[in-house]
């Protein structure tokens, strides 16, 4: 049985009107039809890569259906209500989900209804504010998939932002795995670490390695990825750069170190695992897994929710000190 709401709801949420500006809007909630939840948002999480290039106005024409967000609102480049990382806790709908804090795939807002199979209760030991990282991790996990690591495998992780230190951490766990992160900020060093991989400036760099995951959204970075690669290594380009064009060093010694240079996007599960896994097992697999508290040291900024659209801006011009920035709403 549904619980009892009242008929009308207001929310609050973000939306990016025009390229480089966004707003808080007002908007009123429908009654709660059968076999919906509502939910009263307590976090949202800024997908920085992704919602960057939207808030920019750079998501190219020939993708702009393809990159759709599950609830997204509008098109781009804008008015457009994007966002798909949402923790929250459900008011209202069936009983069994009542009470219950929830992951969903939802822009930002103060409040939103959808049918209760678009919401995942987290797991026990997941805070809800640790659980903003499910969207990163999934991606993460999606794309160890795609690259398919073996056992001692030499790992270089090319960018130490959120993405690639989570890649970092799952590879980190597979036996024998030696997994280094390669980042232009030096004061990525200590987290890398406390995720159980090493460190190196990419001057610094290991060599040699076994397999190569790109994430640092920068050519320079493609470059060194494809430099640090062994024979026969893959690279997993992780990068999306939107409408942007970048210049990659196919010459060299690219073709005689026979190389693999491969793409890896969330938004299809990883051809291996097609078969067996659906969207929602992925995303129930990345909240359990995130009980570990050492995974709070990638969440180093928060803010309000009436302060987004300066948060965004902020992010858009590329702040190299924030990993994941998590938005806390009203209660």
């Amino acid at each position: 049985m549904a619980s009892a709401s009242p008929a009308h709801i207001t929310a609050r949420a973000c939306w990016t009107v025009a390229p480089g500006r966004a707003e808080i809007r007002e908007e009123t909630l429908p009654p709660l039809a059968d076999g919906e939840v509502r939910v009263r948002t307590l976090h949202t999480g800024v997908s920085r890569g992704t919602e960057g290039l939207v808030f920019r106005g750079e998501v190219p024409a020939s993708e702009a259906q393809r990159m759709r967000a599950p609830f997204q609102v509008g098109d781009f480049p804008g008015p457009v209500k994007y966002g798909y990382v949402n923790v929250g806790v459900v008011e209202a709908g069936p009983a069994d989900l009542l009470g219950r804090a929830v992951f969903c795939l939802y822009p930002h807002q103060t409040v939103f209804q959808v049918q209760a199979h678009a919401v995942v209760p987290l797991p026990d030991g997941v805070p809800p504010a640790r659980a903003v990282l499910a969207a990163n991790l999934e991606t993460a996990i999606n794309a160890l998939w795609d690259a398919s690591p073996r056992l001692g495998d030499r790992i270089t992780v090319v960018g130490g932002g959120t993405l690639g230190l989570l890649v970092a951490w799952l590879a980190a766990r597979l036996p024998g795995c030696e997994v280094q992160v390669v980042d232009t900020e030096s004061g990525r060093a200590d987290v890398a670490r406390a995720l159980g991989a090493g460190f190196a400036l990419p001057g610094d760099a290991r060599a040699e390695a076994d397999l190569v995951v790109h994430t640092s959204g920068q050519g320079a970075g493609l470059a060194t990825a494809l430099r640090l690669a062994a024979f026969e290594a893959t690279v997993l380009e992780l990068s999306w750069y939107g409408s942007r064009s970048i210049s990659v060093p196919l010459g060299e010694a690219f073709h005689s170190q026979r190389l693999t240079l491969k793409s890896s996007q969330v938004g299809q599960v990883a051809t291996a695992q097609r078969g067996r896994w659906s969207h929602r097992r992925r995303v129930e697999l990345a909240l359990s897994l995130l009980t570990d508290p050492v995974l709070d040291r990638l969440i180093t900024h928060s803010a309000p929710f009436h302060e987004l659209p300066t948060v965004l801006e902020r992010l858009s011009t590329g702040a190299a000190d924030t990993l994941c920035h998590r938005i806390d709403h009203p209660i």
